[in-house]
C-alpha cells in the first residue's frame, strides 16, 4: 500500500459515521460506547456495544455468527465455542428490565438479528422500574 492508497480498515475521510443509532427503543451512543433507554444508561461492555451496534446497522436482517465474530473480534471463528452466545445473553439481561430482551433475536438459520417489532413502546418503558 502506498501513502496515497486508502487503508481498507479505516473509512475514507469524507465518510460520515453517525454518533447515534437507534435499536428499537434503545439509543446507541458511539462516543460513550453505551446504550440508553429513555434517560437510563445500560452499561454495555465494549463487545456488547459492538454487537448491538452492528445489528442496528440493518434492523431485521440476519447477521451470521461469522459476520459478528469478524466484526467484533476480527475472527472467523469462536475460539471458545460460545463467546458470542454469552455476549448476547448479557445484552438480553441488560435489556430485560425494560421488557426489551427479545430485541436481539435468534435466527432460525443461525445468527442473530435486531427485532424491534417484538418490543414494547416508549410509554411502557417509561413505566419500567429504575435500575
Amino acid at each position: 500500500m502506498t501513502e496515497h492508497e486508502p487503508d481498507p480498515q479505516f473509512p475514507a475521510a469524507d465518510t460520515h459515521i453517525p454518533r447515534f443509532r437507534e435499536a428499537g427503543e434503545v439509543t446507541l451512543d458511539l462516543v460513550n460506547r453505551d446504550g440508553r433507554v429513555a434517560d437510563r444508561w445500560l452499561g454495555f461492555r465494549p463487545r456488547e456495544f459492538e454487537v448491538l451496534w452492528r445489528l442496528a446497522e440493518q434492523p431485521g436482517e440476519r447477521m451470521t455468527r461469522r459476520q459478528l465474530l469478524q466484526g467484533v473480534w476480527r475472527l472467523g471463528f469462536d475460539r471458545e465455542g460460545r463467546s458470542l452466545s454469552v455476549l448476547v445473553a448479557r445484552i438480553r439481561a441488560k435489556l430485560a428490565p425494560f421488557g426489551l430482551s427479545q430485541l436481539v433475536a435468534s435466527h432460525a438459520q443461525g445468527g442473530y438479528f435486531l427485532d424491534p417489532a417484538t418490543c414494547p413502546c416508549a410509554f411502557d418503558i417509561a413505566l419500567a422500574p429504575s435500575a
